[in-house]
């Protein structure tokens, strides 16, 4: 026997979200490299020499070695004179001072710097470079 009653039939919506890659716009971005000129001060160093002769006419019984007395390099310059006996005698030192010196000069020299321009390209262009096969 079947029951009079009315069956009511339940219904449920479901909402599915989901995302779509949407090209909303493109942008053109273009390099520019350009030479500048650009100085530099530059401290150089180097070494200035003074040379003195110091007359001596010393007698001396074997050969002076050069040698360093603080900042002066000392050169024996010696002769043989011809006496009843030879002798050896100092005749003169060289005296070589060394100064280190200092100096700013101006280097100069070509620099290269790139910069970059970034343009939007509007929805007509964008639609015309894709047909061309160019877009980014």
């Amino acid at each position: 026997m079947r029951d009079d009653k009315d069956t009511l039939t339940l219904v449920e919506e479901e909402l599915v979200v989901g995302t779509q890659t949407v090209t909303d716009g493109r942008v053109r971005v273009s390099t520019h490299a350009e030479t500048i000129r650009d100085f530099a001060d530059v401290e150089l160093g180097g070494n200035e020499v003074e040379v003195e002769r110091v007359p001596l006419g010393t007698v001396v019984e074997m050969v002076p070695q050069v040698r360093i007395e603080g900042d002066v390099t000392i050169v024996p310059i010696l002769e043989e004179r011809l006496v009843v006996e030879k002798r050896l005698v100092l005749v003169e030192e060289i005296r070589i001072t060394r100064r280190t010196t200092f100096r700013t000069e101006r280097v100069e020299a070509d620099l290269r710097r790139q910069s970059a321009s970034v343009e939007r390209i509007e929805d007509d262009e964008t639609t015309e470079e894709t047909s061309n096969g160019k877009s980014l």
